[in-house]
């Protein structure tokens, strides 16, 4: 009898590397926060303040990106631009003490329709990502949206918001320093890591990657995965994340068409996925949802259905009992 796989990530309690990289040319002041495949940072020092992209999930966790600041300057950190709302990117913001919290329109409405569903429901999948989770306040609330795009100053220093599309969900947004041509990309690229596509519109996501790569970058810092510090690296991590999301849709559309049960387009996806992707961060932990999601979408489902905690357990079960 096969052994029941510990539920997504609750068996994954080792310490992670971190990396604090500057990224670009010499002397650019941005730099990646990464850590073996958990959720990324971005920092970038301007004039007279900083910004930091994607806070991480608890206060405790973003004091170890602060701890890395400090270490290249003493500004005060002005802005955080949170790249979506899933709760491992935005619930440690408070931990900044930041004048400003942006967001798109669409992060925010998705705050509003599901944010607490989404802080329960990744809480139970990932508990390491949560350490120090008691000094959460509530959920974190932008202080500015914007619909297409949004210039912030730090100084004179230019940065860039811009929403391209729907993608790793409705309201994913890219942070762009042109003066040093860096891009954050939150989880619209991942570097030898699964993307998550339980809140994905799969069809959509290409065309966003497209207008990604109009931008002339010289790094990136993916959502999760080292950070992509020359073109061959950002040109092989935008191209894995397009064969991922286009081994995982083609295999889930077919199955629906071929009128398969949600557990069998399950298994024929991880048939088909596992020997190229398998080894990649956090595999096993999304396929449920990865699969749960693109049936849904493949079936003309266009608004992603809400995980809870509840829901969560429910298809893992289903699919990995």
């Amino acid at each position: 009898m096969t052994q029941a796989k510990d539920f997504a990530s609750t068996g994954d309690l080792g310490d992670k590397k971190i990396c604090f990289t500057e990224l670009g040319p010499a002397g650019s002041n941005c730099y990646g926060f990464t850590a073996e495949g958990d959720p990324n940072s971005g920092v970038i020092v301007g004039d007279d303040s900083v910004m930091v992209v994607d806070a991480q999930a608890t206060p405790l966790l973003a004091s170890k990106v602060i701890e890395r600041i400090r270490g290249v300057t003493d500004k005060p950190v002005s802005h955080i631009a949170l790249t979506h709302y899933h709760a491992v990117r935005v619930l440690g913001a408070g931990a900044y003490h930041a004048s400003q919290i942006i967001m798109s329109d669409l992060a925010r409405e998705y705050v509003a329709e599901r944010g607490q569903q989404d802080w329960d429901s990744e809480f139970g999948r990932f508990p390491r990502l949560f350490e120090g989770h008691e000094s959460i306040a509530g959920l974190t609330w932008p202080t500015a949206t914007f619909s297409r795009s949004m210039r912030v100053y730090l100084g004179a220093r230019e940065v860039q918001l811009h929403y391209l599309g729907r993608g790793h969900t409705a309201g994913d947004m890219v942070v762009y320093v042109p003066d040093s041509k860096v891009m954050f990309s939150g989880d619209l690229v991942e570097y030898r890591s699964a993307c998550y596509c339980g809140d994905a519109h799969l069809n959509d996501w290409p065309a966003t990657l497209d207008k990604l790569m109009q931008f002339d970058i010289q790094a990136l810092v993916p959502g999760r995965g080292d950070a992509l510090t020359d073109e061959a690296m950002i040109v092989e991590g935008v191209q894995l994340t397009r064969d991922f999301l286009s081994a995982l849709y083609d295999s889930v559309k077919r199955s629906v068409a071929k009128k398969r049960n949600l557990k069998d387009a399950f298994d024929a996806c991880n048939e088909a996925m596992q020997p190229r992707f398998g080894d990649f961060a956090i595999f096993e932990h999304c396929q449920p949802f990865n699969v749960a999601r693109a049936y849904d979408e493949a079936q003309g489902i266009d608004h992603p259905r809400i995980w809870t905690a509840q829901r969560d357990q429910d298809m893992w079960a289903q699919l990995n009992g």
